[in-house]
């Protein structure tokens, strides 16, 4: 047998090999194959191929391996139990950039279905292996690096500190600076993962000098990258005002304002979450964004969109009103309450509604003015059919009884009140009559009205508990009239003169 034949033998085995990693690779990337493949121990054979003599067959085994992973965590749990991640950290280091790219690849596949597979991808040292690949030369390395540690870092405070303790964040931030969009994309990305959990973790991102540089991102044209920058700066800004002022020290009022505008759903919901975050903490901070415009800027915002884009908006508005008088004056005259009152008639998702009510409830709380404003916009009418829809949720029934509350209980609007009268439930009703309770007997014009409008006729057919605060509440409205007219609007007062009608003897 010469020579030429028995190295024919190994080219033939060779290429068997190639064949069979490219189909499996290929097969892999439809999901309908899947079962397929696992059932036939696709495992087990691409495992000895991770150490191939051939770097082509490497990489493609490990792309394989990752499309597998990243199906399911039944998948991903069965490249954990094959021993299949110390193989590949070990030949991350020494290994070129291809096979970096689809190591770390497999590294995320694995990392990404829960912090249980996470953690076995941090304790077979991958950490200290993707930190390296954070400063190859390559872009692409780089990037798959970012994103494996991403997906790591999301899913709790403590796999997020692995990260950062591996020496991470100073060269995600060296990656924002790169000129390739889809780098800076996925490294702003990781640096909100981190800085998510808690202050401490976005402080280290604050110290590697990340705000600067996420900030002056702001106005880049590519969508996905604003989306991932305006999501860091939120996660950052939302732990405490000394994080949301390190934001706003970046300048990026006014021109976060723009994003409002973008043709971008998710820019637009990031922005305004970001404003959110930092109106939340202060009034000084919310005295801020009102001055920078950006009370009337997240109204437009909520106006000219529908569905969970609305929602950060919406709780923005009810923040900055709740800090005081004057932020909630600045809702009213920036004419916010009826976005508000549209989001509840137009949204069908109620958690949505519920956001509605509750910012409408904090405009409306702190004095007869602001509850009139809110009065006026046929708000109440709104909340008491939904508070009293048998389909609304638990939360939602909750949130627009507070808000009937809170604004009731300011509301010195009689015009606005009456309509009430006839459809609240007693819970509800207390309220409404204790503020007439309060007004008619200060008031003569309102006095007559009540009676002309059918409003004392209503009170008397109201079945309070004797000794509760709402017969207390009728006895005092009650006293502002003479008993002969209380008694004509009571229940039966015809029935008791037709009576007295039939029983008369005529003095003849």
């Amino acid at each position: 047998m010469s020579q030429r034949q028995v190295l024919q033998v190994f080219e033939q085995y060779q290429r068997a090999r190639t064949q069979f990693v490219q189909a499996v690779a290929e097969l892999a990337a439809r999901p309908q194959n899947i079962e397929t493949l696992q059932n036939a121990g696709v495992m087990s054979l691409l495992r000895p191929l991770l150490l191939d003599v051939i770097p082509t067959i490497q990489q493609t085994a490990a792309l394989a391996l990752g499309r597998l992973a990243n199906y399911n965590g039944d998948l991903a749990e069965a490249v954990v139990k094959g021993d299949i991640l110390p193989q590949l950290v070990c030949s991350l280091s020494e290994q070129n950039r291809f096979y970096k790219k689809a190591a770390a690849f497999v590294l995320r596949a694995v990392g990404k279905h829960s912090p249980q597979l996470a953690q076995a991808v941090v304790q077979c040292g991958a950490l200290e292996m993707l930190v390296i690949c954070l400063e190859d030369f390559d872009p692409g390395v780089k990037e798959a690096a970012s994103w494996a540690l991403g997906y790591i870092a999301r899913h709790n405070s403590e796999l997020s500190q692995a990260v950062v303790d591996a020496g991470a964040v100073p060269l995600l931030v060296l990656c924002i600076q790169e000129p390739e969009i889809a780098l800076k994309r996925i490294a702003a990305s990781t640096l909100s993962d981190i800085s998510k959990h808690s202050p401490e973790l976005a402080q280290t991102v604050v110290d590697a000098g990340a705000i600067a540089h996420l900030a002056q991102m702001i106005l880049n044209p590519d969508a996905k990258l604003k989306r991932q920058v305006l999501s860091a700066l939120s996660q950052i800004a939302k732990h405490s005002v000394d994080l949301a002022e390190l934001v706003v020290e970046a300048e990026i009022f006014p021109v976060v304002l723009t994003c409002l505008k973008d043709s971008d759903e998710y820019v637009k919901k990031n922005g305004a979450t970001l404003i959110r975050e930092i109106a939340k903490h202060t009034p000084e901070l919310s005295q801020f964004i009102v001055n920078a415009g950006g009370v009337a800027a997240v109204i437009d915002c909520i106006g000219s969109c529908r569905g969970t884009v609305r929602l950060p908006g919406i709780m923005m508005l009810g923040y900055v009103a709740a800090h005081s008088e004057n932020l909630s004056m600045a809702v009213i005259v920036s004419k916010g309450i009826s976005p508000l009152c549209a989001c509840l008639i137009e949204e069908h998702e109620d958690h949505i509604k519920a956001a509605a009510a509750w910012a409408l409830g904090q405009v409306g709380r702190h004095t007869p003015a602001h509850a009139r404003a809110v009065a006026v916009a046929d708000v109440l009418p709104t909340l008491l059919a939904i508070y009293m829809d048998t389909r609304s949720s638990e939360d939602l029934q909750m949130k627009t009884k507070k808000a009937l509350k809170n604004i009731l209980q300011k509301c010195t609007y009689l015009p606005a009140l009456e309509p009430l009268l006839h459809d609240a439930p007693p819970n509800i009703l207390k309220h409404i009559v204790g503020q007439f309770s309060k007004m008619l007997p200060h008031d003569s014009k309102a006095r007559r009205l009540f009676v002309t409008t059918g409003g004392l006729k209503k009170v008397q057919e109201i079945k309070a508990e004797p000794g509760s605060l709402l017969q207390e509440y009728i006895n005092t409205i009650n006293n502002c009239y003479p008993e002969e007219v209380v008694r004509y609007y009571s229940p039966g007062y015809s029935e008791t003169l037709l009576e007295r009608v039939e029983n008369y003897h005529p003095v003849l």
